[in-house]
């Protein structure tokens, strides 16, 4: 019997873990700080079940994460800006555009300001360590050139 035959479509949370690459362990904290929200079919000291949706999420999450580099508070700030313009998206399509469409746009450009400015931030730290790193190797290419001319080759 396999372990998701408890619930018809659910994974536990070993499997989800090994379908995105992580542990259980980094799945329940990103349910404590908010990141991932937790499975309503739980029932105390029951198992965590996740749908495919919630799969997707992790994986959405994990690759932001390794891609920019990001603590888990930046993830979280980039995460709740996104979760806010989708229900700004929500609002629009529902009348908001009739009802408040300035108020709409300006919260929905402050919301992509903010996700800006994480992502350029990180840019900019990327940019200073390369920037490091090319001193160094310029350096160490000029010492390695002092020393062929002070040594002659056998």
């Amino acid at each position: 019997m396999a372990a998701t035959d408890t619930t018809a479509g659910l994974l536990r949370i070993g499997e989800v873990a090994q379908l995105v690459g992580t542990t259980p362990r980094t799945i329940r904290y990103y349910e404590e700080i908010g990141l991932l929200r937790g499975s309503p079919e739980r029932d105390r000291g029951r198992h965590r079940l996740y749908s495919e949706a919630d799969v997707e999420r992790l994986r959405e999450l994990l690759s932001l994460r390794d891609l920019l580099g990001v603590s888990l508070e930046e993830l979280k700030d980039l995460v709740e800006a996104e979760e806010a313009r989708a229900s700004l998206r929500e609002e629009w399509r529902h009348g908001g555009e009739a009802v408040r469409p300035r108020e709409i746009l300006s919260e929905g450009i402050g919301h992509i300001d903010r996700q800006l400015a994480l992502v350029r931030g990180r840019r900019a730290q990327l940019e200073r360590l390369e920037e490091e790193l090319l001193a160094r190797r310029r350096r160490a290419r000029d010492r390695l050139r002092r020393l062929e001319r002070e040594t002659p080759s056998g």
